[in-house]
């Protein structure tokens, strides 16, 4: 399975950006995908994750109400909306796939993007 994110940016606070995580390589449909982000000198944390057929899906509480994930399985192909963006959203935010259900833990995915870096300016 490989993995692409696209759409990162900079932006001001309070702007909006879509991430698009296009995965390629099996069967889209078999696998949860969740997006992680890592700012300098932190660990990587889960954001958001969404399962093979996008009936259960989970937000970071630091998120919730402003990010929204989403799948399109004909276009092999997750999106993450950021909206109301704050500069402690700034980070590098990777996609990572794994078999059907959805975790938080980075160690349960096992396969990865590359990552797009977000900067939100104050």
């Amino acid at each position: 399975v490989q993995l692409q994110a696209s759409g990162g940016g900079l932006v001001q606070a309070g702007d909006s950006l879509r991430l698009s995580c296009a995965v390629s390589g099996h069967t889209f449909s078999s696998y949860a995908v969740g997006w992680f982000r890592q700012a300098p000198g932190k660990e990587r944390e889960f954001v958001a994750g969404i399962s093979w057929n996008g009936g259960i899906i989970y937000y970071a509480d630091s998120v919730k109400g402003r990010f929204t994930i989403s799948r399109d399985n004909a276009k092999n192909t997750v999106y993450l909306q950021m909206n109301s963006l704050k500069p402690e959203d700034t980070a590098v935010y990777y996609c990572a796939a794994r078999l059907h259900s959805i975790v938080a833990l980075t160690t349960a995915y096992g396969y990865w993007g590359q990552g797009t870096q977000v900067t939100v300016s104050s």
